[in-house]
């Protein structure tokens, strides 16, 4: 591919030869075959994934060989997750190109860090007091963001003064969900109520009288 000289030798009948040079120019106008194959992305920890061209490709070619692979994005995060559509573009060793679409899956299966702190509670008047998900979280994460907090026990009364286990489930926005424990402990600090009324006592016979 190029340029190229070449020697022209022209023979006479009887045996006499002269030559002449010309230049042939060699050109390769084909396309690659460009193949392209569904992938599926997995976002890591802090919510990013990387695609490499050589994942897309499915065996794209060229006949006088494939100088580069690039894709129209390669970089996702958690606005992506779902399907998305990529191209890549196959170029030759001779600038020609081709193109072709992939879906590419993302997805976000990294459970969130859920992280727990204990607390403590005060009883109300009427014996009764409800937790908070937030008065256990203790700074819980997920990479694309916490959907929920739920508690296994969140209401307490008279008879769960002391220490309680509780389970706080942390529930990220892609459905992924993790535990942790924290113990609640429950106090009755409020003063009983005290009613008074007068009476009047009678005394008996020896002057005593009792209340």
């Amino acid at each position: 591919v190029g340029t190229n000289v070449v020697v022209l030798t022209v023979t006479d009948i009887n045996g006499n030869t002269n030559s002449c040079s010309a230049s042939v120019t060699v050109e390769d106008n084909i396309d690659p075959v460009a193949l392209c194959q569904p992938v599926t992305v997995q976002l890591d920890g802090n919510g990013t994934g990387l695609l490499d061209p050589a994942d897309v490709n499915a065996g794209s070619s060229d006949a006088c060989g494939i100088d580069a692979f690039t894709l129209s994005g390669n970089a996702f995060d958690c606005d992506d997750v779902g399907t998305q559509t990529v191209t890549l573009t196959v170029t030759d060793n001779n600038g020609n190109t081709a193109t072709c679409d992939a879906v590419i899956t993302i997805e976000d299966n990294v459970v969130p860090v859920a992280l727990c702190q204990d607390a403590t509670v005060q009883l109300d008047a009427s014996g009764s007091v409800t937790l908070s998900p937030t008065d256990i979280d203790g700074g819980s994460a997920g990479a694309c963001g916490v959907s929920s907090l739920v508690l296994s026990e969140d209401t307490f009364g008279c008879a769960e003064i002391g220490a309680n286990v509780v389970t706080l489930i942390v529930i990220d926005i892609n459905g992924n969900a993790s535990t942790c424990s924290a113990v609640v402990t429950v106090e009755d600090n409020v003063a009983p109520s005290t009613i008074c009324q007068d009476v009047t006592v009678q005394l008996n016979a020896t002057g005593e009288g009792s209340l």
